[in-house]
């Protein structure tokens, strides 16, 4: 593994992200969608992540089982997430010195496992040592939000970046409608995977709610300064 160029420090966000190996899908389908969103969970815990965790007598947990589990003492505040097929995104904040490390080590290595028992495989599933970027300013952590929560636009209009989109109200409806990344805890209805979130921490950043109408033009903003670099 690598070494890391950026130096992480408590109470610092952090825009953290990694691909499957080769650019290989890491999720296969809901049931692999769904692990992954109970590990940002458990995971996020100074205490060990154990089978029982997810185990039930002899059938696994439903998702909202795992999301009631007792996490008082947190690793990080996660501020938002997108999953892609093959690569996931995250804004997060270090609670105490080593957080985000330990964090990303406990659920990666738990769900290459989870992965590798499901799939008959061995070996690493991610790129290597995750990639994180420290979000310095007020302007790059709104831009970085909305460039997470934009990202799943890239499943139904592949050159949204480019800014062909051929339907924007369809598209924002999807945007919103996508299970396996944290906007609609932003911007619909009430739902268990909110509490994986520390949703006033961001809202405390910003200056308003995040709005579907800024979304894709701050992220586009984004990823054309981010390809620049």
């Amino acid at each position: 593994m690598g070494e890391r160029l950026v130096q992480l420090v408590p109470e610092e966000w952090y825009h953290c992200y990694n691909r499957g190996t080769d650019k290989r899908k890491i999720f296969m389908g809901k049931n692999d969608y769904e692990r992954m969103l109970a590990l940002l969970c458990a995971c996020n815990s100074i205490k060990p992540v154990h089978v029982s965790n997810f185990e039930q007598g002899f059938r696994s947990k439903s998702l909202e089982d795992v999301l009631r589990l007792d996490r008082r003492s947190r690793l990080v505040d996660i501020g938002a997430y997108s999953l892609m097929p093959n690569h996931f995104h995250m804004l997060l904040r270090e609670r105490a010195p080593g957080g985000i490390t330990a964090f990303m080590r406990k659920f990666g290595t738990a769900y290459t496992m989870y992965f590798n028992i499901r799939y008959e495989r061995t070996g690493v599933l991610f790129q290597g040592t995750f990639k994180a970027k420290h979000v310095d300013t007020d302007q790059y952590f709104n831009r970085v939000l909305n460039y997470i929560h934009a990202n799943h636009a890239e499943l139904y209009e592949p050159k949204w970046k480019n800014g062909i989109i051929r339907n924007k109200p369809l598209i924002k409806k999807k945007l919103v409608e996508y299970r396996y990344s944290s906007l609609s805890d932003y911007c619909g209805s009430a739902r268990p995977e909110s509490l994986i979130i520390n949703k006033n921490a961001v809202l405390h950043l910003l200056d308003r709610q995040p709005r579907l109408d800024d979304l894709l033009d701050d992220a586009r903003t984004f990823a054309r300064y981010e390809e620049s670099l």
